[in-house]
């Protein structure tokens, strides 16, 4: 196991916090402008999908950013953004014909989220 110095350990906890904070932050803007709570859980998702999916193909393809930007999107930012618990309870509180377009919507979505990322970070390489 590396050591790894106490302050370093202590920087990378204040990086997630501040990711944490402003992905928190901009999904409650999310839940305020989007009329139901389905549509903003999905929304949130959707979106936190396609960056991810950003995030993780543009470190394959060409690794601009940087190890720590890595764990202040990712780790920080789109954990706080994106919401599984809150997709769930949705799940679980809507009627059932509702519930099961609703899973179906969120997955299909969120794998195409993922894809579009991927997509542009291909076209991310190339420039």
């Amino acid at each position: 196991m590396s050591q790894v110095h106490p302050l370093a350990r202590i920087e990378t906890v204040l990086m997630i916090g501040i990711g944490g904070f402003a992905g928190s932050n901009l999904r409650y803007f999310v839940e305020l402008t989007v009329p139901s709570t389905l549509g903003a859980t999905l929304a949130v998702n959707v979106l936190g999908s396609f960056a991810l999916g950003v995030l993780l193909y543009e470190a394959i393809y060409s690794g601009a950013f940087s190890d720590q930007a890595g764990t202040v999107f990712g780790t920080g930012f789109l954990s706080s953004f994106t919401t599984y618990s809150m997709f769930v309870f949705d799940l679980f509180t809507s009627a059932p014909r509702l519930a099961l377009a609703y899973l179906c919507a969120s997955y299909l979505l969120g794998f195409l989220g993922v894809l579009a990322g991927q997509s542009v970070a291909r076209r991310l390489e190339a420039i």
